[in-house]
């Protein structure tokens, strides 16, 4: 099993991944860009509800916001053969995603719904409590149609609706994880063993860690330096256990570049 680790921009890290068989990310919500009378503005960082990501700003307009994802899905489309999406449409991002999701209308194949159960309550009167998020299934090949060409299940076997609990936070320093089980669930039914797979807003390592589990190779991009030391020991962890457990663990670099390692 190989493994790559890296901090930094993803925008800039891309471009020098070779061709990779699965994305599955999940992006930071934009979640201090706000409405206040009526207009988008940045949220008060006092405010105790604009603390989801501790260590950068969360605050493009909206335009920067689809700028911004408009170039990474574009730069992902070129290096692999499926990228899957998890979003979630918030005050500050929901412009932004409509948006997105009518420019890149001929690669979406399909969205999963992934329902959590519970909706935590709407930070304002008249806002609809947000119980799911969504799984954009986008392929390059510009075939109409439903058929997703890089999957592995059969038909009947997967709906597209999934009841996944949220994950119990880790730590107050990273509070959006998504559950193992969401990851895995991607990872088997869109790519084979010994794949690469690239997660480039890795945040505490969920998707490397399932990677690991599922026998996948993993690439992991990562901003944040406190999230990447997070990932990090989260990542050892688990390829520690796993090389008690088995005859056929991955090797650990001696001094391994990972997270956080320039």
């Amino acid at each position: 099993m190989e493994y790559l680790r890296k901090q930094g921009d993803c925008l800039e890290l891309i471009n020098n991944i070779g061709k990779l068989d699965l994305v599955f990310t999940s992006p930071p919500y934009n979640m201090r860009t706000r409405i206040r009378n009526g207009k988008y503005t940045t949220r008060e960082k006092s405010e105790h509800f604009s603390k989801k990501y501790k260590y950068f700003d969360d605050a493009l307009s909206i335009d920067e916001y689809y700028s911004f994802h408009k170039e990474v899905l574009e730069k992902l489309l070129t290096k692999s053969k499926i990228v899957i999406y998890n979003i979630q449409i918030v005050t500050g991002s929901k412009e932004a995603w409509f948006k997105l999701i009518g420019y890149f209308h001929k690669y979406i194949k399909d969205i999963i719904i992934w329902d959590k159960g519970n909706g935590q309550p709407a930070m304002h009167n008249n806002v609809l409590n947000r119980c799911y998020e969504l799984l954009l299934i986008l392929e390059k090949d510009e075939k109409a149609g439903r058929v997703i060409q890089n999957s592995v299940f059969k038909r009947g076997e997967l709906d597209d609706i999934w009841r996944i609990k949220r994950a119990k936070n880790l730590t107050d320093k990273h509070t959006a994880i998504f559950p193992i089980e969401l990851a895995e669930k991607v990872i088997n039914s869109f790519s084979k063993k010994g794949d690469i797979i690239l997660d480039c807003f890795i945040g505490s390592g969920t998707t490397a860690i399932a990677c690991i589990k599922t026998n996948r190779n993993f690439i992991g991009i990562e901003l944040s330096s406190e999230y990447c030391k997070i990932a990090n020991e989260r990542i050892q962890k688990e390829l520690s256990q796993t090389k008690l457990n088995t005859r056929e663990a991955p090797s650990i670099p001696s001094n391994p570049k990972g997270i956080g390692y320039p």
